[in-house]
């Protein structure tokens, strides 16, 4: 379809009952607002919402975005840091799920590039299918980026440089890098205060393995140098072409196409096995 733009909060009701009316796919990215160095709070809520849009102009979908407010994790010692539970999230997202699918969104994608957000969408995924018989699906990008995009970004072999240029090319992505401030003052890295407890952060995927704040500020990724204008333009360059790619190895097409084959799939089970459904 012809869109004036992609993102639902932006669009006319009669342009959403359009598209309705042909399509009915929805990329949901969930979002944090948290401390990250030299980086705007929302930084990871902006990245998410660009990896959206670039999948749902490969699949021809909507992005439902301004979803800022999840669980952050243990960047709760940021006083710009705002944390709201993991069950809180979890039922809020749900409500959002359970309106989208009335409104006609059968095929919901759920993606964060936050590392803890797969506690919050992950079970609400599976209730959701519980609940109404359809399958959401929920993509954990940061997942993805360790199994599909361990080449990409190659001269920058850390995580939080990786991520540092991802955030740039979403930024300048969604025309908004000017946002991001000029500044080497987070460049500056130290051990963490939490690196003895390792072992027991290593017992579970990402967050879930145990509860815990960090014991500085410095502890959640050091921030690239942002010297000037033209070093921030010339990092977002290479962290927008990073991220097309990765969400090219993604390939949402094939998932969504997947996810109606799915939804079929279900329906036979439930017509076999009554039972199983709620």
């Amino acid at each position: 379809m012809e869109l004036r733009t992609r993102f639902l909060p932006k669009m006319l009701n009669c342009e959403v009952e359009a598209y309705l009316a042909q399509r009915d796919l929805i990329f949901v990215p969930v979002g944090s607002v948290e401390m990250h160095g030299g980086m705007p709070l929302a930084c990871e809520t902006v990245l998410s919402e660009a990896a959206a849009l670039l999948m749902a102009q490969t699949c021809d979908g909507l992005v439902l975005s301004d979803l800022p407010y999840f669980y952050a994790g243990a960047t709760a010692i940021g006083r710009g840091t705002t944390q709201v539970s993991v069950r809180e999230g979890t039922a809020y997202l749900a409500a959002i799920a359970d309106s989208l699918l009335r409104q006609g969104f059968r095929r919901q994608v759920y993606l964060s590039l936050h590392g803890p957000a797969h506690l919050t969408c992950s079970p609400m995924v599976r209730d959701f299918f519980d609940r109404t018989g359809a399958p959401a699906l929920y993509i954990d990008l940061m997942l993805q980026l360790d199994r599909l995009g361990r080449n990409l970004l190659e001269d920058y072999p850390g995580l939080a440089e990786k991520l540092d240029l991802l955030i740039l090319g979403a930024y300048r992505l969604l025309g908004r890098l000017e946002e991001i401030p000029l500044t080497d003052q987070f460049a500056q890295t130290s051990p963490s205060t939490v690196a003895p407890f390792s072992p027991l952060f290593a017992a579970a995927y990402q967050s879930g393995a145990v509860g815990y704040c960090f014991g500085a500020a410095s502890d959640h990724m050091p921030t690239l140098p942002l010297p000037d204008a033209a070093r921030r333009e010339a990092l977002a360059v290479q962290g927008e072409a990073a991220l097309r790619e990765l969400v090219r190895r993604i390939d949402p097409a094939a998932l969504t196409a997947q996810l109606a084959e799915l939804d079929r799939f279900e329906a036979q089970v439930r017509a076999d096995y009554p039972w199983s459904a709620r």
